[in-house]
């Protein structure tokens, strides 16, 4: 049995300074751990991997305390909390969120060894001088961190404004917690499908000019098994045809098009992004981390763009032109999945990737 989500002034209360305390905790006893595994890395397996992630680990905790003094300085600066829905403000705390995510994956990279290669970028109208234009991402969804490198993407190259649903228990971490209940995104809990396509539609609503809501239509991280209950499913509800579909996928799960259409009807001025990565998919677990460290093999991802006009009309259209996009997908991670060692290490940046480049969420 799921223990409840302590309610928002107990976290506030509670989590946030437990965060501090530990880091400053962390940070008194850092040198005498770092001494001990200096001592010890030649007993423990893998090329310093209790190093790389206590080391990590430090750094985390450090940008989560100065990320959740920020928060309170921005909501002292609000009027404690007056004009937190302003425009000024709201841009304040994507530019946070902005740096919280960049300094992570730039540590990833010179800690983990995540190497991040780009390949195709959006063809936003922003980039060619027009007006901004607000964008669906709907993006492949396998291994660990692959929605923070996307959110860090999003804000920090294309300078857009997240909109993500996300898992309610993720507001166990206080920065999460506190920096995305004062943006437009939606947590949610052990609910129907009707409650994620709802939160969809209302975050697709509000999209701003500027903003990017960012959609996983395949509902969770590839396993075989769940793509083979994923295909009994559509086989019991008496989708053929989408079976069919489905069982030439390979490396996705097929799309649930409930989400990606209600968001596709909320914003019909949005553009639609397809996102494919490959690097990250046996790195599901902690275990599948620790066995991976260091990340010895890139992380590639690629864009492809797709105009409002573009998009069929006949809702019917709609599914067979979502999993058309899929196998496009599918092929392109086919074609460019590592095929040297069955196991895909993390992820991880080059500090020079917003140079070359200028996308829970997970549900």
């Amino acid at each position: 049995m799921r223990l409840p989500l302590p309610p928002r002034p107990v976290r506030r209360v509670v989590l946030a300074p437990a965060v501090i305390g530990a880091t400053t905790v962390l940070l008194a006893v850092t040198p005498i751990v770092v001494i001990v595994l200096l001592f010890s890395v030649r007993f423990l397996p893998g090329r310093w991997r209790a190093l790389r992630l206590v080391w990590f680990a430090v750094v985390y905790l450090v940008r989560e305390s100065v990320g959740l003094i920020a928060l309170a300085v921005l909501w002292v600066l609000s009027g404690f909390g007056w004009k937190l829905g302003s425009e000024r403000f709201q841009l304040a705390h994507v530019a946070l969120m902005g740096w919280f995510l960049r300094g992570l994956v730039q540590m990833a990279g010179r800690v983990l060894g995540l190497v991040l290669s780009t390949e195709g970028v959006p063809e936003l109208d922003a980039d060619r001088g027009g007006e901004a234009t607000p964008v669906l991402v709907f993006s492949r969804h396998a291994g660990a961190g692959d929605s923070l490198i996307l959110v860090h993407l999003l804000v920090n190259l294309y300078h857009r404004r997240p909109h993500i649903v996300l898992k309610e228990l993720l507001q166990l971490d206080p920065c999460i917690d506190v920096v995305l209940n004062r943006l437009p995104n939606r947590f949610i809990g052990p609910h129907g499908s009707s409650d994620v396509v709802d939160s969809i539609r209302s975050l697709a609503t509000e999209l701003e000019r500027d903003g990017a809501l960012i959609l996983f239509p395949e509902g969770g991280n590839f396993t075989e098994a769940r793509r083979r209950r994923a295909i009994e499913r559509l086989a019991e509800s008496g989708l053929h045809e989408s079976v069919a579909r489905a069982e030439e996928l390979t490396y996705v799960l097929p799309p649930r098009p409930g989400g990606a259409l209600a968001a596709i009807d909320a914003a019909p001025d949005a553009d639609v992004l397809f996102v494919a990565h490959t690097g990250l998919e046996q790195l599901s677990s902690l275990a599948d981390l620790w066995r991976g460290l260091p990340m010895d093999r890139e992380v590639r991802i690629t864009w492809w763009t797709v105009r409002r006009q573009e998009v069929p009309d006949d809702p019917a259209e709609r599914i067979t032109w979502l999993y058309e996009w899929w196998e496009v997908i599918d092929t392109w991670i086919e074609q460019h999945h590592a095929t040297d060692r069955p196991a895909a290490p993390m992820v991880a940046v080059h500090d020079d990737v917003e140079q070359c480049t200028d996308g829970p969420g997970a549900r």
